[in-house]
């Protein structure tokens, strides 16, 4: 199968990106600089990432949508005001995420941010579920960049001043070029900053913009280090078809409103919302510098298996190493002792609160 490429893959290969393949595109994984300096880079000041593999899709309806969107998503869509976004779940039968993603109300209907590993699938299953009176299209002429870190909101403003006015999880559409572009103030980094819905036709030199401003390009290899420092998590890692959101520890991204609602799952949600599951996700600090990676098991003292990690790395911002991964709900508390299976040696650890890196979303302006 032919690997595709990005509207900005020029511009990764003139600033010496590493290339590797991940969800059938040519991605930047890091940059001359390394990852190190890349993850510190966005904390401190302001990196710029690639996104443009996910899919973006739309649908445009009549006031009937949001109530068959509800059937399909567990979250309230009712109360979600025009240019607002909020994280949400495409779920199975059984409860399981079939995808995570972000779903804005826009004037004529939604615009869901999906994975790029996801999306085809995604497209198939909501075309399924919808009636054919709607509008869906996952758009290829459009990248999307996000822009992250403490410096976003000064850098992106000299572009466009009207963004600053944005709060936490709301979007509007501004002119560029006397082009139309979507911005949001979200991501995915646990820093304050903002995603860029824009043409491909301009994506490369509106990206240079933002680098004459002082901003960098930055790779999926921070991008995993900063998100997992956040606490977020990363599907088809962290989160897969068989695991629930409430196993997930997600419980807080199922509307309230909801929950005896019908939606795919919504049996099994209800059910383990009242009397609790029998896996849950963990942070997970080990006590030594050995990094606990994907799949490494996890046991309790008794040397009895509890679990495994979904996702491990040593984390720039905290120094120290990292994991979230699943144990066995009664080993799930703060301070639980647990050993983790290593190269053949047990390494202790302890089940943390996460995040592990304090979140800096700006809520209000």
């Amino acid at each position: 199968m032919e690997i595709k490429e990005t509207s900005l893959i020029n511009l990764h290969k003139s600033y010496g990106a590493k290339l590797v393949e991940f969800a059938g595109y040519h991605m930047p994984i890091q940059y001359s600089e390394g990852i190190l300096s890349e993850h510190k880079f966005t904390r401190s000041n302001c990196g710029i990432f690639d996104v443009s593999h996910m899919g973006q899709l739309f649908i445009y309806g009549d006031d009937n949508l949001t109530k068959d969107l509800e059937k399909i998503f567990p979250i309230d869509l009712q109360s979600l005001k025009i240019n607002q976004s909020k994280y949400s779940f495409l779920m199975n039968e059984k409860g399981g995420i079939c995808d995570d993603l972000i779903i804005t109300k826009i004037k004529k209907g939604y615009m869901i941010i999906l994975n790029a590993a996801c999306k085809a699938n995604d497209f198939k299953i909501l075309k399924e579920k919808l009636d054919i009176s709607y509008e869906i299209e996952l758009k290829e002429d459009l990248s999307l960049i996000a822009l992250q870190g403490p410096g976003a909101k000064n850098i992106l403003g000299k572009v466009i001043p009207e963004i600053t006015n944005l709060r936490f999880m709301h979007g509007g559409e501004f002119i560029y070029n006397d082009l139309k572009i979507y911005i949001t103030r979200s991501g995915y980094t646990g820093e304050d900053g903002f995603e860029i819905s824009i043409s491909n036709e301009i994506a490369e030199h509106f990206t240079k913009v933002l680098l004459e401003h002082g901003s960098k390009l930055i790779g999926l290899g921070a991008r995993d280090t900063l998100r997992l420092e956040a606490g977020l998590c990363l599907y088809g890692n962290d989160l897969d078809a068989e695991t629930t959101p409430i196993e997930a520890n997600l419980k807080w991204a199922i509307s309230k409103k909801r929950i005896n609602d019908q939606y795919p799952g919504s049996e099994i949600i209800k059910k383990q919302i009242q009397s609790g599951v029998k896996k849950l996700r963990v942070g997970i600090k080990p006590e030594t510098k050995v990094i606990a990676r994907a799949n490494t098991k996890i046991f309790n003292e008794e040397n009895k298996e509890i679990g495994k990690i979904t996702s491990g790395t040593f984390g720039p911002s905290v120094e120290h190493p990292i994991s979230m991964g699943y144990v066995d709900s009664n080993y799930s508390s703060i301070d639980t002792k647990i050993f983790l299976e290593i190269r053949g040696k047990k390494v202790s650890a302890n089940i943390c609160k996460l995040p592990f890196y304090k979140k800096n979303y700006v809520k209000e302006v």
